[in-house]
């Protein structure tokens, strides 16, 4: 493995100062765990040079890691706490399984693509994430067994919000989803609590499709 340079320490702190911080983004726990996770690791080696591009990357099979600010705006929506058990949808690269390890108490991670499953979680365990919980499987279901979670985000475009991710939602949980067409998503905050469920919309943003029983159908 490619270790962390003094170069890529300071592309991270540039990638912090001038796409992080400077749009809004203003948990500490975000910018900390922005600052640390060796991004540069998660995508090819012939892409590392970009890995601090205000841009997303390709990381093979037709998906992405996606742009930093993106990964910290989701991650700040979720509003997560050292104690909160996280239900991620979508692990692929791994980076913002990363993000959110760094701050939650464990991280839950769903991929149906297994050649992405496989080089993540070997990531994962190359960087000593114990904390995380990977699993092959059709994210739109979620993981029943480990429910409810404190905090559920899906890094894919669903053309509707699974209801099996709103069952899987603990009172007064919070989840992040792109929703909407191939061509156009809004990024869409839920809050459940006794009365039902809150929407907030975040703004447009575009997601490669949620594929599953309860996403996007295979073709």
């Amino acid at each position: 493995m490619k270790k962390d340079s003094i170069a890529f320490e300071r592309k991270r702190e540039q990638m912090v100062d001038k796409q992080i911080e400077s749009r809004g983004i203003i948990d500490i726990n975000v910018i900390a765990a922005m600052l640390k996770v060796p991004r540069h690791l998660f995508v090819s080696e012939a892409l590392m040079c970009q890995a601090y591009g205000d841009y997303p990357l390709p990381i093979g099979e037709q998906q992405t890691i996606s742009q930093p600010y993106i990964v910290a705006e989701m991650t700040q929506s979720l509003q997560l706490g050292k104690d909160d058990r996280v239900l991620e949808i979508g692990t692929g690269s791994g980076y913002q399984t990363a993000i959110l390890a760094e701050i939650a108490f464990r991280v839950y991670t769903i991929e149906r693509i297994n050649s992405l499953f496989i080089k993540a979680r070997k990531l994962f365990d190359e960087l000593h994430y114990h904390n995380i919980v990977a699993r092959y499987s059709d994210g739109t279901l979620g993981w029943k067994a480990e429910s409810p979670f404190d905090a559920i985000i899906v890094t894919a475009g669903a053309p509707e919000i699974p209801e099996s991710l709103i069952k899987q939602l603990a009172i007064g949980g919070r989840m992040v989803i792109p929703v909407g067409d191939q061509f156009s998503q809004e990024l869409i905050k839920l809050y459940k609590d006794e009365q039902g469920i809150r929407k907030t919309n975040l703004g447009g943003c575009r997601f490669v499709k949620l594929l599953g029983e309860e996403g996007w159908r295979y073709q």
